[in-house]
């Protein structure tokens, strides 16, 4: 199961067209100082692109949950990609970028990584796909979907070598 469309009796999802509404909600959130940082693949693959298709200056940041994680026993460390924050994070206006929020443990990481360089004056969420299932009591100010899917579904977004988005769905073995 490569594609979300694939799944039978699940809804086809148009990660580009999602986009597009993302790129409109995030648009509207924006306020003069706001800096993006993406959570790290997916998020920050949104935050770069909003940043350049929004033509805001200087460089969104990324947001690795590695080191906060709560499943770390398990997971260990991976090769994913480190924090990079290339604006002073105390004081500031930060719109967090995610892929698919679930749970909300992914989110609860990245902010304890965040608070770890500093203290911002606002923090706030934007989601390509809301699929509830939260497990912490967070919510994404805005979300161009919101679906339900069982929870053996992992949904994450991943794009072709040219960076065109899209969704890979995976069923998650016990």
């Amino acid at each position: 199961m490569n594609q979300a469309g694939a799944v039978p009796g699940h809804l086809a999802l148009d990660a580009e067209a999602l986009y597009v509404q993302l790129r409109e909600g995030v648009r509207h959130l924006l306020r003069p100082p706001t800096r993006l940082v993406g959570i790290a693949s997916g998020g920050a693959w949104l935050a770069e692109r909003l940043q350049e298709d929004l033509a805001l200056p200087g460089r969104a940041g990324v947001l690795s949950s590695v080191m906060h994680r709560d499943d770390f026993a398990q997971r260990g460390l991976s090769a994913s990609t480190q924090t990079q924050l290339p604006f002073d994070v105390n004081g500031a206006d930060i719109l967090v970028l995610d892929d698919v929020l679930y749970t909300g443990r992914t989110l609860r990481a990245v902010l304890n990584e965040l608070f770890d360089y500093g203290r911002p004056a606002c923090v706030r969420l934007a989601v390509l796909v809301d699929r509830g299932g939260r497990e912490l009591p967070v919510a994404a100010e805005f979300a161009a979907a919101r679906i339900a899917l069982p929870a053996d579904l992992h949904l994450a977004l991943a794009r072709t070598e040219t960076g065109a988005f899209h969704f890979d769905v995976k069923e998650v073995r016990a």
